[in-house]
């Protein structure tokens, strides 16, 4: 690998971050505001919801990542700012302009993101006195109660980082995610928050971050809902000491592969963390016409409400897999389809092959099931296009997570 796992690594791990905690109310008891710092200018890439109704944070933030130079965050959990008018953005733009005035930045400099409960006004007042304490409180040692603070009904903080070496000089990547339901990128009721050192091209970091979003966090599903609030912003100081990291360095496959590691775990963090999940499933698709249809047919299998509670179940009736492929919007010759159900342990049943059911033991199929991580490998035979994606079953704590979310602080 181009790069090393760092122990305990966090999202100010890398030189030039810091972060800044601390409870405005909005979680009863708890930390629900976060300032994320950089002490130099940034390189800045982000990647927003698509989701029409977006919140007030997602507008703010878009219009300062076309200005490339981000050097703060402001992050509250507890409440999305989403679907609140006017009022919402009057109060956006407040909390914006104070953590520039107590950072002695201008505003264009401070993006936002917002976790929560849609439809309710931020508690302003006291979010303007909490910025006053969290910029107060900037340290390189709050990585990770940062990442406990921008929770709401996850149950495990997500946060990784790792270092390469480019031009000789260490490299640092870290990061912090929120999400656990409403996952179903483009993007997901989720945030993730990715910091370098290195100094990287914008344009180059652009490009990449795209890349990176598509194989990782678009592959990840829970319910198949989308969010209004989903963000991924990845800020690039350059205080590592390396050459300047465009599309022409020599060595940015490691930069590459070091950015994809770290948001390819905190991906994984997200699913393994689904609203009352018991397995991770793996979809692995292969042979189809596109590189589009292997990822339609992956999110197909993956967002089957039959195929989840299946799963969870542990009942192996594969005929639901094939059902859900028939819905994903896509060619398919079912003279062609094989496919194979298998888990982390190496235990696997092929079940399907040119289209017509295979005899196999059914005890054994139980067996493959019993495994937390379950991969369904289907195989078209229609072209080269290859996609792997991720979800999770579908269990009884899901509906008591999802339905009583209000109820939660």
């Amino acid at each position: 690998m181009a790069y090393e796992l760092i122990p305990n690594g966090h999202v100010t791990s890398p030189t030039g971050f810091k972060a800044g905690v601390t409870s405005c109310g909005i979680k009863k008891g708890k930390d629900d505001l976060v300032i994320l710092y950089s002490e130099a200018p940034t390189a800045s890439a982000a990647v927003f919801t698509r989701n029409r109704a977006a919140a007030v944070p997602v507008m703010i933030s878009r219009e300062v990542f076309q200005l490339n130079n981000v050097r703060a965050v402001l992050i509250n959990s507890g409440s999305a700012n989403a679907c609140t008018g006017e009022k919402g953005m009057a109060d956006g733009k407040a909390t914006q302009e104070k953590t520039a005035r107590v950072l002695g930045l201008s505003a264009s400099q401070v993006a936002l993101a917002s976790t929560g409960r849609i439809g309710e006004l931020l508690p302003v007042e006291s979010m303007l006195a909490g910025i006053e304490r969290a910029a107060a409180g900037l340290r390189v040692d709050q990585g990770r109660r940062a990442a406990a603070a921008i929770l709401t009904s996850d149950t495990t903080i997500k946060e990784i980082a790792v270092k390469t070496t480019i031009d000789g000089k260490t490299v640092t990547i870290g990061g912090m995610a929120k999400g656990s339901g409403m996952i179903n990128p483009n993007m997901a009721t989720m945030l993730s928050f990715v910091t370098t050192d290195g100094l990287v091209d914008t344009a180059f970091l652009k490009k990449t971050v795209s890349e990176v979003v598509d194989v990782s966090y678009n592959m990840i599903t829970v319910d198949g809902d989308t969010s209004t609030n989903d963000t991924v912003m990845v800020l690039a100081n350059g205080t590592a000491g390396n050459r300047l990291l465009d599309e022409h360095h020599p060595e940015k496959a490691r930069f590459v592969e070091a950015l994809l590691a770290v948001n390819m775990g905190l991906a994984m963090a997200i699913i393994k963390d689904g609203e009352g999940a018991t397995k991770l499933v793996e979809a692995v698709t292969s042979g189809f016409a596109s590189t589009l249809d292997a990822r339609k047919a992956a999110k197909a299998v993956l967002n089957s409400i039959r195929v989840k509670t299946s799963l969870f179940a542990e009942d192996g009736y594969w005929g639901r897999i094939i059902g859900s492929l028939g819905n994903a919007g896509i060619d398919l010759e079912m003279d062609r389809m094989a496919q194979e159900l298998s888990n982390s342990r190496g235990q696997s049943v092929k079940v399907m092959e040119k289209g017509c059911p295979l005899h196999y033991e059914e005890s054994r199929l139980e067996q493959v099931l019993k495994d937390g991580h379950i991969i369904i490998t289907i195989t078209a035979a229609m072209g080269e296009g290859t996609a792997r994606g991720w979800g999770c079953d579908l269990s009884h704590d899901y509906v008591d997570i999802s339905g009583f979310y209000r109820h939660h602080p």
